[in-house]
């Protein structure tokens, strides 16, 4: 059997189209660059920026913008084997616009339907995925058929018996409640409708439950960070992890280990992707075998990172960058490089004003 991956995600992909300027509506703005986007796509990134060997399983569309995602995963290092295409409807694009430190509203094109929601379950590899350290998975796969049945049968396969060699290896199947209600139609509110029945569903099957105060009270009811990690873990998982942005991480363990981590100050200049940079150091340090704090501490500083940087897939940190801005106490010196460049050779934005970048908005 092949070596198995460290992290396989399951999900979302698209172009993101982001301004090349910040502080302008995006009316206004006249140059662009265009990047990697989607959030479970920019988790494999951010991981296999780390050092882990990492696949995505995903769908495009048949047109320039799927050539551009596979050429942009072989460059970053993911695997894009069980990227295929849907000659139906176009890859997506999504745009923002960048008004630092809080305020970056994001534009979705994924009508009328985006290729990602067409993965099929009898297309999984399931050996893989069963085989897999980490498998991770978001809400957004849940959201329409046969992305939902397919999510939900990769996350039965990783409750089956784990495979030879795997006892004493790190494993761990997360789930990114990444609630976009967008994506769902009426009848799936996020209160008591369908979505709530789904999230449930998923959060049986996982050992990490990941989100932040509005994705948890979707999934569980509960809005206040402790109640929310108690509900979590009440569902299934062994760890709840709730992100609070300015106020830091929670991460509460079924062992009754807690981790309350600050975040790291840093000058923002676009918090989007922020949360997908922690999402990729989180499953690093799951890999690691760390303990939770260390995990939260480190996927903390990662955020951080990206939230002081332009892009999001292009500006995941390397290892020695999240170091730094450990030792450092600050994201800032880690970055400096980082926002004269804007990660992806275009010139960075001025003016950033100062603040806190725990673990953001994904595109």
């Amino acid at each position: 059997m092949p070596e198995p991956y460290d992290v396989i995600t399951m999900g979302r992909i698209g172009v993101d189209i982001y301004p090349l300027q910040t502080g302008v509506p995006l009316a206004q703005v006249e140059t662009f660059g265009k990047f990697l986007g989607g959030s479970p796509s920019n988790v494999a990134v951010a991981a296999a920026r780390l050092g882990r060997r990492t696949a995505v399983i995903t769908r495009t569309g048949r047109d320039a913008f799927g050539d551009y995602l596979h050429q942009a995963l072989g460059e970053f290092g993911v695997d894009d084997r069980w990227v295929s295409a849907v000659a139906e409807y176009p890859t997506p694009v999504t745009f923002c616009e960048i008004f630092p430190p809080d305020h970056f509203p994001l534009y979705f094109y994924r009508q009328p339907k985006a290729p990602d929601l067409e993965i099929h379950s009898g297309e999984l590899d399931l050996d893989a995925v069963r085989a897999a350290h980490v498998f991770w998975m978001t809400g957004t796969g849940l959201c329409a058929e046969p992305s939902r049945t397919a999510t939900l049968t990769a996350l039965r396969a990783r409750g089956a018996t784990a495979p030879p060699g795997a006892p004493g290896h790190p494993r761990a199947t997360v789930f990114d409640l990444d609630w976009r209600p967008m994506f769902w139609g009426e009848e799936d509110d996020g209160n008591d409708g369908a979505a709530r029945a789904h999230y449930r569903e998923a959060l049986a099957h996982a050992t990490v439950a990941v989100g932040n105060l509005d994705e948890c009270e979707i999934a569980t009811g509960e809005r206040e960070p402790h109640a929310a990690a108690r509900a979590l873990l009440d569902a299934g998982p062994e760890l709840a992890v709730v992100k609070q942005g300015p106020e830091g991480v929670l991460a509460v363990h079924r062992d009754g280990t807690t981790a309350e981590i600050p975040p790291l100050p840093v000058d923002v200049v676009n918090g989007l992707g922020a949360g997908d940079a922690f999402g990729g150091a989180l499953c690093h340090g799951l890999l690691a075998g760390w303990d939770t704090a260390h995990i939260m501490r480190y996927a903390n500083a990662a955020g951080a990172i990206v939230a002081s940087r332009l892009a999001c897939s292009s500006a995941m940190p390397f290892p020695h960058e999240v170091e730094q801005a450990l030792a450092e106490g600050t994201a800032g010196a880690a970055t400096a490089a980082g926002r004269a460049t804007g990660a992806s050779g275009v010139a960075g934005a001025s003016g950033v004003t100062r603040a806190t970048g725990a673990a953001g908005a994904t595109p």
